[in-house]
Order: C-alpha cells, then structure tokens, then sequence
C-alpha cells in the first residue's frame, strides 16, 4: 500500500526514478515495495538474468523481487544524500521519509550494501557523491 501519490517518470540519476505527485511529510511511511516473495537461491538465479537489479534481501533465506508485481516505489533510485529510508521486516520493504519531500521531487535511497560491490559507478550528483555503489 502506498500512502501518497507518486509517477514514475525519467530520471536525472538512473533511467526512471519515482517522484513525489504531493508533498510528503517528513518522518512518514510513505508505503511499501511490491514484489514476488522467493528463496535467496531463486533471487540470485534471477539476478543473473536482469540487467537491473530489483531485488531486496531479508536475511532469512528469502528475498523481494521487485521487477514482479512492482509498484512505483521499485523506481526509488540510490543517492549519497537520501531523502528516505528503507526499513525491512516480516518480509516486506518498508519506506519513510527522512525529511520533507516537495511535490516534484525525486524520491532516493541509499542502497547500502548491494550486490554491486563498489563495481557500479554512481550517478546521483549528491555533494557527498561517493562515486561508486
């Protein structure tokens, strides 16, 4: 369920982003990550076949795929200098904002530790740009 009204549309940071239709308060859920629930196994069998990585791991042998059954949150791009967060529990993927977010705005993670490795270059433009994910 996604509490506010968002659109996917083209992104400066990475193809299609998911941005903000209203404001979003700060410290609000702004809803939760769609997805296929599978096996960590099934998840990296996947990931060998996506050019973009959609998934999120649990830690409990299973994993969210977010390519099936996606909502607009699978859009949520990585930056340095987020503006929400990603909490996951009981198997689902939670997000809340870190600060207000103005209508337009595009809304951002960071990713943290990913299947990337430090090997994916990255492209969010933030002051404190690490420069790679």
């Amino acid at each position: 369920m996604i509490r506010f009204k968002l659109i996917n549309k083209k992104s400066k940071i990475d193809g299609k982003g998911c941005f903000a239709a209203e404001a979003i308060p700060a410290k609000h859920k702004i809803g939760n990550l769609g997805g296929e629930i599978i096996t960590v196994r099934e998840a990296r069998k996947r990931i060998r076949q996506q050019k973009k990585l959609a998934m999120v791991e649990f830690g409990d042998g299973h994993a969210l795929d977010a390519s099936v059954h996606a909502n607009a949150l699978r859009f949520v791009n990585h930056s340095c200098l987020p503006n929400t967060y990603m909490r996951c529990c009981y198997q689902q993927v939670e997000f809340y904002s870190l600060r207000k977010i103005k209508a337009g705005e595009e809304l951002t993670c960071n990713y943290g530790e990913t299947h990337h490795d430090g090997k994916r270059p990255c492209t969010c433009g933030a002051p404190n740009c690490k420069g790679a994910i």
